[in-house]
Formats: structure tokens, sequence, C-alpha cells
């Protein structure tokens, strides 16, 4: 990155900026300021007015009250439009992108009319070399992978001219590969003058791009670092108010009894573009956390299914669960085998939005018994156990059992979601995504309690694209590419680089496989 000079005047400047909604304060009195050729990373947990405020900056909402500077002078932002015609650009974290369109036509449905496809294709080449983002103008978005998608929002953007580029969670579905050749093209940005503001949750590399960071907590700026002079836990006490810890880990060697034995389960896709399953062979035991790696689109959601109970196998003997034969059951028979999951989509999937709390222990805790009776629900029941997932896993919540799912943060629903499953004391968790998105508290939280459950005796099917969570707590690791499943290998023998290659479905020697 180049070098900072203390006489550069900011290119935008955000001071005493607030946003209130009815009682809330979403901002309370934010400055921040950016100069031309900065990589300045805005952290915070969730729910600490992140988004709040780049929505602000780039005119998706009016801030309540203070004002903005770009380039000294004061604006009013208020649309994107007015925002990409200043010269700011935004990746957000979900790519908006229609799958059945090309490259080139993606990125001229965002431009204006006196752009040609013609031209579009001209300037995505021209784009490419020079930050090398290789892109392929006609093809179809939905045969990229994440990290190709990414590129098109980035050159979308780009195309613009943009002197300040926002990022939100930018690595979040790469590669490690990927990952190195986005901040290979943020450094020629940089290079250029162009201003980055980053988010991540992900603070190693935070501290790797940034030279300044600004920390949001409840709304408030509480600190203003450089952080390559901090530690990622320094950082991630600040973020949350108190030291982060460490997950302990169990230190038990896994059991010999096999939870769940996957063997030559194959399932069609069930959707367009939609991933088949090819001849998957995994096995769980009892006290073992089995990690499975690779990027989003490979079969992940359609394994869960598969798992789950949502799909159906077409044998019986595909899916056994302590050694009952499940390939056929549905997602209620396996938990009452001892089963529990966790799908990725927390609401509208694991937890049903408009509904309270101790409604939403039904979804997974009817087939119990406990909390309904002959087909009614016993509603006492219902709130004793949501007040008790409220408490054991430190769900904040507005209204306690009665708030509703859609009125709590990402991370806290998801600690509600998780600790729902775990309170049951599952033989077997399989869980989907269990930290996407969620601040380095929550993710500590959920970590430690996956680990604790498997050292009581649990088997935890652990599917997820953080390949730092994977190395953290897993036994063992096999990764998914287009439906395949690699054999599972003890953790310690995968490095990084392997594990992305593999994930890539790049061809490795067994050198690169098993290195130390």
């Amino acid at each position: 990155m180049i070098s900072d000079v203390p006489s550069t005047p900011a290119l935008v400047e955000l001071k005493g900026i607030s946003k209130r909604y009815g009682d809330l304060l979403a901002n309370d009195n934010v400055n921040l300021a950016l100069k031309p050729g900065e990589v300045h990373a805005l952290l915070g947990e969730n729910g600490a007015g992140k988004s709040t405020l780049v929505k602000i900056l780039y005119g998706v909402i009016e801030p309540t009250e203070g004002e903005i500077l770009w380039e000294g002078r004061p604006v009013a932002i208020t649309s994107p439009v007015e925002a990409r015609a200043l010269g700011i650009g935004m990746v957000f974290q979900h790519f908006s992108l229609f799958d059945e369109l090309t490259v080139a036509e993606n990125i001229a449905v965002a431009l204006s009319e006196d752009w040609s496809l013609r031209a579009v294709r001209a300037r995505i080449g021209e784009i490419s070399t020079a930050y090398g983002l290789s892109l392929e103008p006609d093809r179809a978005v939905w045969t990229l992978s994440a990290g190709e998608r990414q590129r098109i929002e980035i050159v979308r953007c780009l195309l613009q001219n943009p002197k300040l580029l926002i990022l939100d969670e930018p690595t979040s579905v790469l590669t490690p590969q990927e990952a190195e050749n986005l901040f290979q093209t943020l450094d020629k940005l940089v290079l250029d003058g162009c201003a980055i503001l980053y988010i991540s949750h992900k603070l190693e590399e935070v501290r790797r791009l940034c030279r300044a960071a600004t920390i949001l907590r409840g709304g408030r700026v509480v600190g203003t670092l450089d952080p390559r002079e901090r530690s990622a836990r320094e950082i991630a006490a600040m973020m949350v108010g108190a030291e982060v810890g460490e997950v302990r880990a169990a230190h038990k060697p896994p059991g010999e009894t096999e939870i769940l034995a996957v063997r030559g389960l194959s399932v069609p896709a069930t959707v367009l573009h939609g991933q088949s399953l090819k001849d998957i062979e995994l096995i769980a035991h009892a006290g073992e956390i089995v990690g499975i790696a690779g990027v989003a689109g490979n079969g992940q959601s359609e394994l869960f299914a598969a798992l789950s109970g949502e799909v159906a196998a077409v044998r019986d003997d595909a899916v056994v669960i302590s050694g009952k034969p499940a390939g056929l059951s549905g997602v209620d028979a396996r938990r009452r085998t001892g089963a529990a999951f966790v799908p990725e989509e927390r609401l509208g999937h694991a937890a049903a939005p408009t509904h309270r709390l101790s409604d939403n222990v039904l979804i997974s805790h009817h087939a119990g018994g406990e909390v309904s009776r002959s087909g009614f629900i016993v509603t006492k029941a219902a709130k004793r156990l949501a007040k008790a997932i409220i408490q054991g896993f430190d769900v904040r919540t507005p209204g306690q059992e009665e708030a509703q799912a859609r009125k709590l943060s990402g991370g806290n629903l998801q600690k509600f979601v998780i600790g729902r499953e775990i309170i049951r004391r599952p033989k077997l968790l399989v869980v989907d995504q269990p930290t996407w998105g969620v601040d380095a508290g929550a993710a500590r939280l959920i970590r430690q309690a996956l680990v604790d459950l498997a050292a009581e005796g649990g088997a935890v099917v652990l599917i997820s694209q953080d390949l730092d969570e994977l190395f953290e707590i897993a036994d063992r690791i096999a990764v998914i590419q287009h439906g395949h499943l690699s054999p599972l290998r003890p953790a310690p023998e995968w490095t990084r680089e392997a594990i992305g290659l593999e994930m890539l479905g790049v061809a490795r020697s067994s050198e690169t496989a098993h290195a130390p």
C-alpha cells in the first residue's frame, strides 16, 4: 500500500452523523474521515451501526443529524445514483447479479443507456488487464465461482471510475487464493489513489490491509487506531467491550462409535442451476467435529438438505444415524433418532421472522414432546425453554422470549438458533455456516458450544466457508467441490493452500495435499 501523507486533505468526512429510528439510535454522533489512497477499516459487532453508516454514505438512507463533506464541500447524498455520480462505489456482501445473464450484460444493466454492450465488453477487458480481474464477458453468471462473481461487482464499480470503494465482507465466500487475488487488486486501486472503506469480521485481514480502523460499538465511535499496532484479540475486545477468550479445546480423542454414516449418497439437483451430490462418503464418530469446506454453491446446501431429511436419498441405508437407516426418513423422524440441524439461512428457514422466540422453539422441539402434547402447544413449557436458551447462550433481545425473531441482530438470532438445537443435547448436530456474518464474541460462543457438545460425546458435522473456523475446531476436514466430497483427513494434515486448491478443483501433488 502507498504511504500515508499527513498533509493530504480528506476525500470524504462524516461529521456528527446520527441516525434515529424511533427510540433506537443506530448511529450516534459518528465522525469518520478517509484520504485518497487510504484503506480504512470500519469495525464493530453485529448491530454496532456499520451497515447504517455505509448506507448513509452510499445514499440508501438519510441521516437524522450531521453532514458529509466530499472533497471539502458539504453534500447531500439522497440516493445511490447521486453517490455514484460523486465517485462512490459499493460492493455489497450479497451479490446482486442475474444468473441467466452474461458477465457483460450484468454489468451493462447497472450503467447508463449511453453504454453499448460492445463498449462494455471492451472496457471489461481493459479493467481486467489493468487490475488483474480476469473475466470472460460472454460467460453466463450461473457458471461462475463466488470469486468470479465478486469480480463482476468490482468491475461494475470500476467502470464508473470511483474515488471511494466500499467493500462489505469481501472475502466471506472466497478461497485463500481468491482472497489473495482480491488483495492484489486492492493494492493497485490504492496506488491509483482510490480510497477504500473495508468492512470485515476477519481481523487478520484488517491488520494486513488497513492503516487505520474506526471501531463502532452501540452506534458510537469507541476508538480509531492503526490495526497493525494491535493484536486481533485486542481489536476484538474493543469491538465487543470485553475480552474475547479463545475457544477451549476438548483435548479428548473421538470415540469409535459411528453416529453418522453416509455411503454412496447421490442426489440429483432439485432446482435450476442447483448442484447434484455424487457418491458422497462421510463418517462422523461420537466426540468428533467433522468439517466440510468449500466455496459457496458447490453442494453445501444440497448436502445439508440430504443429511437433515429435507431431501430424501434414493436408498434408506445411504444415510445411517446412530445405527438406524434414515435415508428415506423426514426431518422429524431423524430428530427422534437424536439428530439436530441448523440451516444456513436464519430468517425463513431456521426461524419464522414474525413469530416470537417462544414460538420458534417449536420448530425443532415439537417432535420431542416437551413443548407439545396431542397436537396442542404447551405454552408455559415453550416460554421456559426459550428463556433457558436466551440465558444459556447470552442472547440479547428486546422482550426476552416474547420478542419476534426478526427483531434480533444476526449474531443474536444465530446464538438462539444454535442454542435451540444444542439444548436438546443431540447425538448428532449438522450445522451449516454457523458463524457467517456474526461478530467475534458471538462466533467464539458458538464455536465453544460446538466443541463442548463434541466433548460430551456428540458428533458434529460443521459445513463452513470459514477456514479459520475449521482449523480452530474441526478434528477432520473434507472439501466439497461440484457435488463431490474429498476424503476426510485429520485437520493437521491440511494447509490453507491445499484446501484452497481443493476448493478450486485444481489438481495437486500428494506432497502439497499432505503438507504438515
